[in-house]
């Protein structure tokens, strides 16, 4: 009976984190979809490779430099349940407005909207999980987000090839506006969810904070408490007179900082979102590259399930060492394909490799690896910097893409391959990185990783 109640315990934690982290699958959802509708767009409303870039590729993007930069706060202050919820309503807004949108100032808007929830969900969504799961599940928990978004950005690779065509030169308006569906559903889900006890506890709700970990099946709540309670007090880089961006925690800003950038530097949202056209400049036909596009999807998507596996099993440092050495080989692939104007099939084959490098690596451990290192007091600050080196990252490189790529106009259209090897040897320093200053944090408590990393 007790060894029945405790499976139904670590489901009922199974689920409430999954629920948590379907705020991925409504972030890769909208990362992606754009993918579909970038050519179209740009088309219909005769917009310049910079305008493109700016008012219809980045935007989001820098709504979610903003969300992430700005997350942190209210995750903080209000609590992380109450900032996912809002999450969902701000996806539902922008997929219905960019969709009925009539030209790119409105389209923008919207999208920008839709970005700040994407921002958000990535400070409050990880933080959230990894305040709630145990030692020896969190790697795997917290990487459900990530699931969540590469099992998104496949259905979104999917649906933008079914819905080609539907309602004839607005079907990208079709493929933007799905989208409301599932950030619906996610919004009535995230109420089900209890609080984080972590949070709580810092708000000095212990109360409420022992009923959620009894909820969960924590065994030992109260020596959980405890330990939560000590860790609070030698947060002293947390206290009212010291400022987050202190000498004391230089080292975990480092981190996360350097995970983030190299994440965006491999390339991986550059590959992601301009997929059909890069595929369409190596000879595919616009339906085959569509096509295409859901073949890396699927290996993302698989890939994405080995990370999972193996993230609690051999750790974090592992598998970004092996994501590196996989990222090198296959952008300097995808490099002399295109130099050497080898077949669509091989540079298809290399870009499948990397992505599969990325799920494995980067992919599965960038927001498990942020949300370990910070301590209670500034998780959701940490947490809220890391994403927004991220996304700011992310957006510069999808702005300036368009004038790289561009079929008529782009600095590289002779020469694409330039921009592999550039991601290629970044990958290089990305290896370096990790092998001298990557920790590993598998299998450990909060409050022991914070105070191996010096932080009590």
């Amino acid at each position: 009976m007790q060894a029945e109640t405790v499976s139904t315990k670590k489901n009922e934690l199974f689920v409430i984190s999954l629920t948590a982290a379907l705020a991925g699958f409504i972030f890769g959802f909208d990362t992606v979809v754009i993918s579909g509708a970038d050519k179209p767009i740009q088309d219909l409303w005769h917009l310049t490779p910079w305008q493109h870039g700016f008012f219809i590729m980045s935007m989001a993007l820098w709504g979610t430099v903003l969300g992430a930069l700005t997350g942190g706060i209210p995750t903080q202050k209000y609590g992380r349940k109450k900032v996912l919820i809002w999450i969902g309503i701000l996806f539902t807004i922008s997929s219905i407005g960019s969709a009925l949108a009539q030209n790119p100032y409105i389209f923008s808007f919207f999208r920008f909207i839709g970005g700040i929830g994407i921002g958000v969900s990535s400070v409050a969504a990880p933080t959230y999980i990894s305040e709630i799961s145990t030692a020896s599940s969190r790697g795997k928990l917290v990487a459900m987000y990530q699931f969540n978004i590469v099992f998104a950005i496949l259905l979104a690779y999917i649906s933008n090839y079914l819905l080609k065509g539907v309602g004839g030169i607005n079907d990208w308006r079709w493929m933007l506006g799905v989208m409301a569906i599932p950030s619906s559903i996610y919004s009535v889900m995230v109420f089900s969810i209890p609080e984080s006890p972590r949070w709580l506890i810092t708000k000095g709700s212990e109360k409420a904070a022992r009923d959620v970990l009894k909820k969960l099946g924590i065994k030992n709540f109260e020596e959980e408490i405890t330990l939560i309670k000590d860790a609070i007090r030698h947060e002293d880089i947390g206290g009212r007179n010291v400022p987050f961006f202190n000498r004391k925690h230089f080292k975990i800003l480092s981190l996360a900082f350097f995970i983030a950038f190299f994440n965006q530097f491999s390339g991986i949202n550059f590959i992601l979102y301009y997929a059909p056209r890069i595929l369409q400049s190596a000879g595919l036909a616009s339906n085959d590259s569509l096509l295409s596009s859901i073949t890396i999807g699927g290996v993302n998507l698989i890939f994405t399930f080995v990370g999972l596996y193996l993230i609690d099993r051999i750790g974090r440092k592992t598998l970004l060492l092996i994501g590196s050495i996989g990222y090198i080989i296959s952008l300097a692939a995808v490099a002399w394909c295109f130099y050497n104007h080898s077949s669509a099939i091989m540079l298809v084959s290399f870009l499948a490799m990397f992505i599969a490098s990325h799920a494995i690596g980067q992919g599965a451990v960038i927001w498990v690896f942020i949300s370990e290192i910070f301590p209670n007091k500034i998780r959701a600050m940490g947490q809220s910097f890391g994403a927004g080196t991220h996304w700011v990252c992310a957006a510069i490189i999808t702005l300036v893409s368009p004038v790289f790529i561009d079929d008529k106009n782009g600095i590289l259209k002779d020469t694409p391959w330039v921009i592999f090897i550039f991601f290629s040897c970044m990958m290089v320093l990305q290896l370096i990185w990790v092998i001298t200053k990557v920790p590993e944090t598998k299998g450990k408590a909060l409050e022991k990783i914070q105070a191996e990393l010096g932080l009590e």
